[in-house]
């Protein structure tokens, strides 16, 4: 396979472990490009790096301290990286305003992810959290 494709999916593997698992924000720095935008942000949100390691560090990572990320499927074509992934906790924090409930908290995600000279330059992803989020609600 292509050495850049090869790459480049490792950049996203190291995204994945690094930053949301670990939440290590001198590695974020390192692979966001200044330019970067999240096109999957919800509207009025912040669509750059500051709203993106918000996002982990503020939201997920409080919420579900021990925080894991299992890749399920890779698949890379050009500059894109598309990861299908699984992103599970304990919920032991507040989550987007529910309490903690100590249930496991799985949330499946697909992302694309832009890359540029080794770096995040664009994200779109869709995932679960909103289902998971009224299970969490309905089981109180």
């Amino acid at each position: 396979m292509n050495s850049l494709l090869e790459k480049n999916k490792a950049v996203v593997k190291r995204f994945n472990q690094e930053v949301i698992e670990n939440g290590n924000v001198e590695i974020f720095e390192e692979l966001m490009d200044d330019h970067f935008i999240n096109h999957s942000a919800p509207q009025g949100a912040n669509n750059r790096k500051e709203g993106m390691i918000h996002t982990f560090n503020d939201i997920l990572r409080p919420a579900m301290p021990d925080i894991q990320v299992t890749i399920l499927q890779q698949v890379a074509e050009d500059d894109l990286v598309t990861t299908r992934k699984n992103i599970s906790g304990t919920h032991t924090g507040n989550f987007m305003g529910i309490p903690p409930s100590g249930r496991r908290v799985s949330i499946d995600v697909i992302d694309i992810v832009r890359i540029k000279n080794g770096k995040y330059a664009e994200h779109w992803g869709i995932n679960n959290l909103s289902v998971v989020l009224a299970q969490l609600k309905n089981n109180d």
